[in-house]
């Protein structure tokens, strides 16, 4: 699939919740968000249906997110059924990494490729800061899991602030070098002003290049995490939504009226 500015899209990010067991404070507010009814969120069949058609059109990597992915009970089924789409070359997640040490081998054997952590500091009393309650060695042992279960490259996606200079993401830095870890920064987003940049050694934020669309947990097929727009699948059926997400892909991002990236995982 093309869009109207040249960009292949071969890329799917699929949010399987919009639930999360931490409450980071460049996230959302300490109370939290409200949450989808349960009768909205899509089926795995669903997404599976949706997968097929989007691989079927071009589309060869994919990637679960949520909120959290690992909240979502049966996680480890759903990546066995999108394993088995013929055509699907690359099948990642994105996690905070707290449930991962339980979950590591489970989606190992169910067929995932690899993982993307969240890692913003290295200090415990700063990460139980910024999670609002979240405990560091959980993650930490979930990155030891995640490499002993072969889910390789691990990588780590550290939130600064404005720079890679921070002390955070220094000591961040220096944790990936001795444990040959990659690491990726994203500077805070604002979705209300538009504002974001391209991901420090990574590919997101880079919008001549994006070459993503986007399955909300509730079924909307959105063209970019900064624009106001889905396209339902259950309304129009996986093909023609698909279709009308790439019709409808902006040049760029911009700013959004609502609030729901929180959900989309970035």
């Amino acid at each position: 699939m093309k869009d109207r500015f040249g960009r292949d899209i071969t890329y799917l990010r699929i949010s399987v919740t919009d639930r999360c067991n931490l409450r980071c404070v460049y996230c959302m507010p300490k109370e939290g968000v409200p949450t989808l009814p349960h009768g909205e969120i899509l089926r795995f069949e669903e997404i599976t249906e949706v997968a097929k058609k989007a691989v079927s059109m071009g589309v060869f990597k994919i990637r679960l997110t949520g909120g959290e992915p690992l909240v979502r009970r049966g996680v480890p089924a759903l990546v066995r059924m999108l394993r088995d789409i013929p055509g699907v070359r690359d099948l990642a997640m994105t996690t905070n990494g707290i449930l991962l040490c339980e979950f590591a081998q489970q989606l190992a054997d169910a067929g995932l490729m690899r993982v993307n952590i969240s890692l913003d500091t290295l200090r415990p009393e700063r990460f139980f800061e910024i999670t609002r309650g979240g405990e560091l060695k959980q993650v930490l042992a979930g990155i030891e899991a995640a490499r002993k279960s072969g889910l390789l490259p691990v990588k780590l996606n550290c939130v600064v602030a404005k720079s890679v200079d921070e002390p955070d993401a220094h000591e961040v830095s220096e944790f990936g070098r001795e444990q040959d870890l990659e690491v990726r920064f994203i500077k805070q987003m604002d979705s209300a002003s538009g504002t974001f940049s391209v991901v420090v050694g990574g590919a997101g934020g880079d919008c001549p290049r994006c070459n993503r669309i986007r399955l909300s947990a509730n079924g909307l097929v959105r063209p970019c995490l900064f624009a106001d727009i889905g396209f339902g699948v259950r309304e129009l059926g996986p093909e023609e939504a698909l279709r009308r997400a790439v019709l409808h892909k902006p040049e760029a991002g911009g700013p959004c009226s609502h609030n729901w990236i929180r959900a989309m995982g970035g």
